[in-house]
């Protein structure tokens, strides 16, 4: 990236040699998140973030496919770069579905199944939930909606799955895929949508017709090309990455149970650099206060909600002191278990200091 800057910092769109290497250095990012999406580099279009990516897939079958019915399936544990965008479209006359997760924070297939009409437009529903964890069936989302021959288009959030779950754009058959850098230890204001060939989705911002036409405005190569060489190296170690924390989120579960058995695990299941845990009768800001204090960094619900009550958790129908007593901790690659025994005696110890 700081190469990018310093020397090939020219405008990709530019026809000099400085535009041609830039432009270069571009398309080599796009090809990289392309092979670990296991799609092809003309299907992935570079944009802002996942927000973006989000709202591009939402507005864009709105647009696309109203005459197609205008019926939505969505889910109640969506993130906010979704669930708002469709909750615009409800208020303009859309009518919109939105699924309840089980006990374990997933969308079952039976449920989206009931929910899929005829005059279903679209649906998007997460791959992996970035408060619990949980995965959801995209894959047999797609085989439902290819059985009784719909003109449904899936559109999938995959920014906690991308490069840390097992997944292909093709193994998932989402039409729409969402990913984005800063999740897989990329800088933050790059990310991509993945669009299969044959989609018509009408582009969301409009100029110079940059990406193809699809994404205008000139692309920020620098943070693209970290995008790429993160993506580059997220696929050639997911394996060995994915182990390491699911061997850190499994040590933490079971010393918990020993040091501290009151604790409640939330997501039991599902991905393993994300885990949802509660105090019931504390208070998450507190635990997080205490947590920080020595050096831990720990959620409430997602970062974006700053701090704000985790509709996710109420979608669940959890009790309120579970939710009010719960912490999302994730983790990477560069975690190891002796942090992860540091967590757990730290946690110990806020919950023998801390008044319920």
């Amino acid at each position: 990236m700081l190469g990018i800057m310093r020397e090939d910092y020219g405008n990709p769109s530019s026809v000099h040699v400085l535009g041609r290497d830039a432009a270069g250095k571009l398309e080599k990012a796009r090809g990289d998140v392309a092979s670990a999406l296991g799609a092809k580099p003309n299907e992935v279009f570079f944009t802002s973030g996942g927000t973006e990516s989000d709202n591009w897939a939402v507005f864009g079958c709105a647009e696309a496919l109203s005459r197609n019915g205008k019926h939505i399936i969505t889910s109640a544990i969506e993130h906010e770069a979704v669930m708002e965008p469709i909750r615009k479209l409800g208020k303009m006359g859309w009518d919109v579905t939105f699924l309840a997760p089980d006990a374990h924070g997933r969308i079952p297939a039976e449920d989206f199944a009931a929910a899929l009409r005829e005059e279903t437009a679209f649906a998007s529903i997460m791959l992996v939930n970035n408060e619990t964890g949980a995965i959801n069936p995209v894959a047999e989302y797609s085989r439902e909606i290819k059985r009784r021959g719909l003109g449904t288009v899936l559109h999938t959030d995959a920014v906690q799955g991308f490069c840390k779950i097992p997944f292909s754009a093709k193994t998932l058959g989402a039409e729409l895929v969402t990913v984005s850098g800063h999740k897989i230890h990329g800088p933050k204001g790059a990310a991509a949508l993945y669009v299969r060939n044959g989609v018509k989705l009408p582009p969301l911002i409009l100029g110079g017709g940059q990406e193809s036409g699809k994404r205008s405005g000139t692309e920020a190569v620098p943070a693209i090309a970290g995008f790429g060489e993160a993506a580059r190296l997220g696929a050639l170690e997911s394996e060995e990455n994915a182990a390491a924390a699911l061997k850190q989120r499994r040590y933490i579960v079971a010393r918990l149970s020993e040091e501290l058995p009151e604790a409640i695990i939330i997501s039991s299941e599902g991905s393993p650099y994300l885990l949802s845990l509660s105090l019931p009768g504390y208070k998450s800001e507190v635990l997080m206060s205490f947590l920080e204090a020595e050096g831990i960094y720990v959620s409430k619900s997602a970062a974006c909600k700053k701090g704000a009550r985790s509709r996710v958790l109420e979608a669940m129908g959890l009790k309120n002191d579970v939710i009010d007593g719960a912490i999302r901790v994730s983790f990477s690659r560069y975690n190891t278990l002796e942090e992860a025994e540091f967590f757990v005696q730290k946690l110990k110890r806020a919950s023998q200091v801390i008044m319920r």
